[in-house]
């Protein structure tokens, strides 16, 4: 018998993660972290969704996203997931030397727009509250990072190139995030 069907349907938003096996680290160094967005960013290109929001941290990340088709999330995220282990090991010299994700990533459906702003602010203030930096926008890989002075919400990777473009500004939102 197969895994339930995960909910993953088109124009919802979820809250997806993963963490590296035995809560290991996944990420070493910045190029670690740039090699994954890049990654991402070729994954976004290959899989109809898009990012709203996202956080990586050394042993984990979180994504928020809108898959634009049905089972457009799961095909990313697989791909994602499965590219990244077998790059990383390329890169290590590590081949058949064991798991790097713990498992399936997991998702979870926002419910409304309240939850979507709780899920957000979760999301892009992870760093911050595990005491990795003061301010929550000073941790460069996460889509905090990524947006211009005034502006928030609505991101899209621009495929190819590994960054995120914004739309819709909202100085209050930023000002909440980095509290």
């Amino acid at each position: 018998m197969g895994r339930p069907k995960r909910a993953d349907e088109a124009g919802g938003i979820y809250h997806a993660l993963n963490r590296g096996n035995s809560r290991a680290a996944i990420f070493d160094t910045p190029d670690d972290f740039d090699a994954f967005e890049r990654i991402l960013a070729e994954g976004l290109s290959r899989y109809p969704c898009q990012i709203l929001a996202y956080q990586l941290m050394p042993n984990h990340w979180h994504l928020v996203v809108r898959p634009t088709a049905d089972g457009g999330m799961s095909d990313l995220l697989r791909w994602v997931t499965l590219t990244h282990t077998m790059r990383r090991h390329a890169h290590c010299h590590t081949s058949g030397e064991g798991h790097i994700y713990q498992g399936r990533f997991k998702s979870f459906p926002v419910q409304d727009d309240r939850h979507f702003l709780v899920v957000c602010r979760y999301v892009e203030r992870n760093a911050r509250q595990a005491g990795l930096v003061t301010l929550a926008e000073d941790w460069k890989w996460g889509s905090l990072a990524r947006v211009p002075s005034v502006k928030l919400r609505s991101f899209d990777f621009q495929p190819g190139s590994g960054k995120l473009s914004s739309s819709c500004s909202s100085s209050s939102c930023r000002r909440s995030m980095s509290r």
